[in-house]
């Protein structure tokens, strides 16, 4: 069955460049084939430029995003540990949720939907558990288009608690500076501002983050995600684990060549004004800004205007227009949209396409 070739200015996934459509039609190789794993090695090297690290341990986990999320969660807990989350929509809910399925006591920090979280209650919610092995938050929330401050949580850096966090959304379309902001663990996903396909979760473990996964009292629990296996395989070692997607890998490799070739600040910029074009237009149409402050560029969360009907509208284009755009989660399910220009997406093109959709169906 044909499909359409739909504009996907959702929440994800978003549509792949076209050097990574390509990719698709190299040959498949086995996946201990020396020439695939020199393809491997360059995609690790790759990562760590995306990600800003020197980390030796920067692969990319055979899943989607969520088993990035799982593959830090079970290799750096156990059960019994503290770990501070901090929560401010869907996705800071579901690392608590992984958390508590490793065993883990779980401190929230909290903060409304549509705002950020105030790093320095992270830092407090620690200080109050210094035993904590974790403090993970999610850089850039999906579900309402917020930015979370990362950089002042350096300072567990002079802790014995790990940082960890999401970097779903947001590698590749704003800055991600793994490093030089004392991230211990970071995990993504390819489908959003990489610009390839959904299936494989970059993650990236600093040397203390790696050394806390070899000290561990008790086996990971899940041997699929087990790091220590996998990064036999990853490494010099060259350790059969589990059979890697060829082609998806591919497709990542070629989604980063993108990148890299474009220049990670000249992508961040284009990101932020394709962003700054929709957030200056939509109000014209009777949009209303959910996030009330650090607004996401690559993802913007809105209410709908008086009177119209989300299931219908997000219908409409789609059958008229093949453009996908995101429902809203929690309170904006059903009242609002999120609206996404990630990877090859963020593109002035994109914005016009979509207002001018809107221009037909509402009117400004």
């Amino acid at each position: 069955m044909a499909h359409p070739d739909r504009l996907l200015l959702g929440p994800g996934p978003s549509n792949p460049y076209p050097e990574v459509v390509e990719a698709f039609q190299r040959p498949v190789l086995g996946h201990l084939d020396p020439d695939f794993l020199a393809v491997l090695d360059e995609i690790a090297d790759r990562l760590r430029a995306v990600f800003r690290t020197a980390n030796p341990l920067t692969l990319p986990v055979s899943g989607t995003g969520s088993a990035g999320m799982e593959a830090c969660f079970v290799n750096l807990v156990e059960p019994g540990d503290t770990v501070v989350v901090g929560v401010n929509g869907v996705f800071g809910e579901r690392m608590c949720e992984v958390a508590r399925r490793c065993g883990a006591t779980v401190v929230r920090v909290e903060a409304p939907w549509g705002r950020a979280i105030d790093p320095q209650r992270l830092l407090d919610a620690r200080a109050a558990a210094p035993h904590a092995r974790l403090v993970a938050v999610v850089h850039a929330e999906t579900s309402t288009g917020v930015e979370n401050e990362i950089a002042p949580l350096a300072e567990l850096q002079g802790t014995d608690t790990l940082l960890l966090v999401d970097t779903v959304t947001s590698l590749g379309g704003i800055p991600v500076e793994v490093d030089a902001w004392g991230v211990d663990a970071a995990y993504s996903a390819t489908q959003k501002c990489l610009g390839v396909p959904p299936g494989l979760a970059p993650v990236t473990f600093s040397p203390r983050a790696a050394e806390r996964v070899r000290s561990r009292g008790a086996a990971v629990q899940s041997w699929y995600l087990d790091l220590s296996l996998i990064a036999d395989y990853v490494g010099a070692a060259r350790r059969y684990h589990h059979t890697a997607p060829i082609s998806m890998l591919y497709a990542l490799h070629a989604g980063l060549g993108v990148l890299l070739d474009e220049g990670l600040e000249a992508s961040w910029a284009r990101h932020r004004d394709a962003g700054a074009r929709l957030q200056e237009a939509l109000p014209g149409y009777g949009f209303r800004a959910f996030a009330t402050e650090r607004r996401l560029p690559q993802l913007t969360s809105v209410w709908l205007p008086d009177g119209v009907d989300d299931a219908k509208l997000r219908d409409e284009l789609r059958t008229r227009f093949d453009i996908e755009v995101g429902g809203g989660l929690g309170e904006l399910a059903g009242k609002g949209w999120r609206i996404g220009l990630m990877g090859h997406g963020a593109r002035e093109r994109s914005v016009t396409t979509l207002l001018g959709a809107l221009d037909a169906l509402l009117g400004r």
